[in-house]
Parts: C-alpha cells; sequence; structure tokens
C-alpha cells in the first residue's frame, strides 16, 4: 500500500500577525514555523498507524513551497515519513497547490491521498476536494475515524448535527480531523535518520492560479469590558438588546 501525505508550513499559533506591502503579504520576520497541526497531528499519524499494521506500506509527503519548507518536511520524515517530494512553487492559490500535488499523485500509484482539514493560516479546507476531482477520485472530508479492511475504508466523519459512517474503495483522498489519531512527537532514532532520507525537489507544472490576494486585514481590536453595577438591572438589559444584541 502506498500513501500519500500533503504537508504544509504554517505559522506558530503564537506568532505575532502582521501585513506588509500595502497589506498584501505576510510579514515573516521572526515567525517560526510549524507543520500544520491538521497535517501532522491526524493525517500523518493516521498514515503511520497503518504502516505499523501493514509493514509492506509506504509514506510519501509532498508539499508545494520553496526550500524553507525543507526544515519542516524534514521533521516529517522524522516522525515517520519514507521520503519527501517538494514541488517547488510557493504559490498561495488552492487550485495551483491542488495541481501540483495530483500532478505528482498521477505517476504514484498511490492507495491513499492524506490530507488535514484544513490549514491554521488560510483555513481554505479546499485541497482534498480539489485533489481529488483532478485525479477522479472519491473523497471523504472531515474524518474523526479511519479503518482499514482489505481495499475496504470505513471513514467516520462529521456532519451537521451529528456523525455519517461512509465506506469506500480504495484509491481514496480523505482530509483528517481531531479524533482520527493521536498527536506523536519525533524520537532521536528518528530525528537522525531523517537527515538521509530521500527529499525529492520537482519544478512545478504550469497552471494558471485562479485566486490573489488583493489585501489582508486584522480583525478589530476587542472594545472594552463594561461593567454594570449589580443593582442596575435596567442598564444591563439595555446594553445587551441595543449593544451586543442578544435578544
Amino acid at each position: 500500500m502506498k500513501i500519500l501525505v500533503c504537508i504544509s508550513k504554517t505559522p506558530d499559533t503564537t506568532a505575532k500577525i502582521a501585513f506588509t506591502d500595502n497589506n498584501t503579504k505576510f510579514a515573516q520576520d521572526g515567525v517560526q514555523w510549524i507543520i500544520n497541526p491538521y497535517d501532522e497531528w491526524y493525517a500523518l499519524v493516521r498514515a503511520i498507524e497503518l504502516r505499523e499494521k501493514d509493514a509492506s506500506a509506504v509514506i510519501h509527503l509532498i508539499t508545494v513551497g520553496a526550500a524553507d519548507t525543507e526544515p519542516i518536511i524534514r521533521k516529517a520524515l522524522a516522525l515517520g515519513g519514507d521520503e519527501a517530494i517538494r514541488v517547488n512553487s510557493d504559490s498561495h492559490d488552492s487550485f495551483t497547490i491542488a495541481t501540483q500535488i495530483a500532478e505528482v499523485a498521477k505517476s504514484g500509484g498511490y492507495d491513499l491521498i492524506f490530507t488535514g482539514k484544513e490549514t491554521i493560516d488560510y483555513n481554505g479546507s479546499s485541497i482534498g476536494g480539489m485533489v481529488a476531482e483532478l485525479l477522479d477520485m472519491p473523497y471523504v472530508s472531515l474524518a474523526t475515524k479511519f479503518d482499514l479492511n482489505g481495499t475496504i475504508a470505513t471513514i467516520n466523519r462529521e456532519i451537521e448535527g451529528g456523525e455519517e459512517t461512509c465506506e469506500v474503495n480504495l484509491p481514496v483522498v480523505v482530509s483528517c480531523q481531531k479524533g482520527v489519531a493521536e498527536q506523536r512527537i519525533p524520537n532521536m532514532k528518528g530525528i537522525m535518520g531523517a537527515r538521509t532520507k530521500p527529499l525529492k525537489v520537482v519544478e512545478p507544472v504550469a497552471v494558471d492560479a485562479l485566486t490573489s490576494v488583493a489585501a489582508f486585514e486584522l480583525p478589530p481590536a476587542k472594545a472594552g469590558v463594561k461593567l454594570v453595577d449589580a443593582d442596575n438591572v435596567g442598564e444591563l438589559v439595555r446594553l445587551l438588546h441595543e449593544e451586543a444584541k442578544v435578544f
């Protein structure tokens, strides 16, 4: 079995958010970069768990990004990836990224393609579905549980107001979220071994981006807290009604 896990680089959740170039670019100075948590904690770890049950399984990692993504890829290799592919493109357009992943996957013969449910910077939740469409493969999103019996996958996923159980034949593209696996930390053996694992760099295929960034904008600063005297219930009701709009 061959598994492809999509990996992306995102700012650490504690990073200070600022923008440059007339608010069209994210300011990267001093930012600590991490593997997108949904890709690392759930997609990659579930792939590793599947390989632990099937020693013949192989895990390939793929990321679309510039050379500065390679430390992130090495960490993913340390966790348990067997080899990695970096598509040398720095685009933030979802269709462009999905096209690059699909182009690599076409010749890879993968049985499973895992992504995180979204990235924590853009929160687009779009890559998995696009990759599946480009490869003409079934797609199951928001997986909270993934089991495999031969070539049939049983997947639990969140839906509005409940949970849905799907059965699908491989190959399939699945986006993963909390519940599908538990976070792991690289051990020293994995960290040392990651240094020599293959990391192949390929050039991107030509594709017209469908989106571009017009501008970023920070959310408005939170307003100060208003304190109302415990005896002044009327004022509290007025504020809730007129300003908070809670009823």
